[in-house]
C-alpha cells in the first residue's frame, strides 16, 4: 500500500513531467521541424536515459526516500515518457540474461502500442465521422 506522501509525489511528479515533455517537445519540434517526431523521439531517449541514471545511481545510495524516488522515476520521469520505463524493464531482463523475453518485451512494445494506437484512431474516427 502506497502512503499518501509517496502518491503526492508521482502526481505532482507527473504534472511537472507532462509539462516539461509539452514544452521540450514544442521547442524540439520547432527548431527540428521534419516528418520524423523528434520532439517525442527527444523525451523518449532523454528519459530513458534518466531512468537508467536514477537507477544506478539508487542502486548505490540511500540518500533519497521512497516517496523521492516516486516522484523522480514513477512520476516525473513517468510523465515525462512511459518509454523510460520500457527501456529499463527491457535492460534489466537483457542484464539478467532474458534475452527472448528481452526480444519479446520490444516487440510488443513496439508493435503492440503503434498497432493499438492504429486501433484505437480507426475504431474512434468511424463513430465521430
Amino acid at each position: 500500500m502506497m502512503s499518501g506522501q509517496t502518491i503526492l509525489a508521482i502526481g505532482s511528479g507527473a504534472f511537472l513531467g507532462a509539462v516539461f515533455r509539452a514544452y521540450l517537445n514544442g521547442v524540439v519540434n520547432h527548431h527540428l521541424p521534419h516528418t520524423l517526431p523528434f520532439g517525442t523521439l527527444s523525451v523518449n531517449l532523454l528519459g530513458s536515459f534518466m531512468i537508467g541514471s536514477l537507477l544506478a545511481y539508487f542502486t548505490h545510495t540511500t540518500l533519497f526516500s521512497v516517496p523521492m524516488k516516486s516522484f523522480l522515476t514513477t512520476g516525473f520521469l513517468g510523465g515525462l515518457t512511459t518509454y523510460s520505463t520500457f527501456a529499463m524493464e527491457t535492460f534489466l531482463l537483457l542484464s539478467g540474461g532474458h534475452l527472448l523475453m528481452a526480444m519479446v518485451n520490444m516487440a510488443l512494445n513496439t508493435f503492440g502500442t503503434v498497432a493499438m494506437a492504429a486501433s484505437g484512431y480507426y475504431l474512434f474516427s468511424r463513430h465521430l465521422a
